[in-house]
């Protein structure tokens, strides 16, 4: 579970809410709390313009397989099941060592039981004494694949930080359209003034506060996973060239960020930090 994720949507809708209901009275300084300020900010023609039409307007910018998946991302961005390149880098030291003693075909067994499909798939091929050129371009397919399926979603939500404030002012415009129209109504008057002022409110929240922070971490999901990936293509790359076990978890520590972060292997040695950002 990825806490800040959830903490940030907690605590920005807390701060925001609290700012809403806490009152200053204008003669003693003194701040109370009123719930009924609440109302004021509660108005459903503007929920209807900005969260209906940004969502319509995303409907018409992408095929409803992509919004069909919103879920999914929503779940990614919270769970945070980000795979962990430390392991990776000690399943493959394994493998290599069990390829040097006794040859890949003794792999086949081993491979069976890997979680990771990427690095599953690769080994098998291994296995089967797939030419090296056509397991990279395997490999480097399924992370083509990959790239421009996450790159799909991450624009899926900047398009939608790009369209809730539009409809925001969309929004805006409508009321202000309806309140020149009726300037002699004074209920008229509130109520126009009320949509003209909250779409944008409305929209500058759901983009600042959902589309663009989703984008974000999803961003961040994706490049963990690459890293992951890129991180089993070298290894992958190792055994086939057999080289020596070491080098190879040599190799593959220097691809971590900060070259390991201090955390330990299998063998209870610590990754060593090269200093990298």
């Amino acid at each position: 579970m990825d806490l800040s994720t959830l903490l940030g949507w907690i605590v920005g809708i807390g701060l925001i809410v609290f700012s809403i209901v806490l009152n200053q009275d204008s003669a003693s300084g003194a701040y109370s709390i009123g719930m009924s300020s609440l109302k004021a900010f509660y108005d459903l023609p503007s929920i209807a313009i900005v969260i209906g039409g940004t969502f319509c307007a995303l409907m018409v910018s992408y095929p409803l397989s992509i919004l069909a998946k919103l879920p999914k991302h929503l779940g990614i961005v919270i769970k945070n099941k980000t795979p962990d390149p430390n392991e990776s880098i000690n399943q493959i030291v394994e493998f290599a060592k069990e390829a040097r003693i006794n040859g890949v075909l003794a792999l086949e067994e081993k491979v069976k039981g890997i979680n990771d499909i990427f690095m599953k798939n690769a080994l098998m091929m291994v296995c089967d004494s797939v030419d090296p050129e056509k397991v990279q371009e395997m490999m480097d397919n399924e992370l083509g694949y990959l790239e421009e399926r996450h790159t799909q979603a991450m624009n899926f939500y900047l398009k939608g930080s790009d369209y809730a404030p539009a409809f925001g002012m969309v929004g805006t415009l409508i009321g202000l359209i309806k309140l020149l129209g009726n300037l002699s109504d004074s209920d008229a008057l509130a109520g126009n003034m009320a949509v003209a002022l909250i779409t944008t409110l409305y929209g500058s929240l759901l983009s600042n506060f959902f589309f663009k922070p989703v984008a974000n971490k999803l961003k961040i999901r994706h490049e963990a996973e690459m890293l992951n990936k890129n991180i089993i293509v070298v290894g992958i790359q190792g055994i086939l060239a057999g080289d020596n076990p070491n080098f190879i978890n040599e190799k593959l520590v220097k691809l971590l960020p900060s070259g390991g972060s201090g955390k330990k292997g299998k063998d209870g040695k610590k990754f060593k930090d090269d200093g990298r950002i």
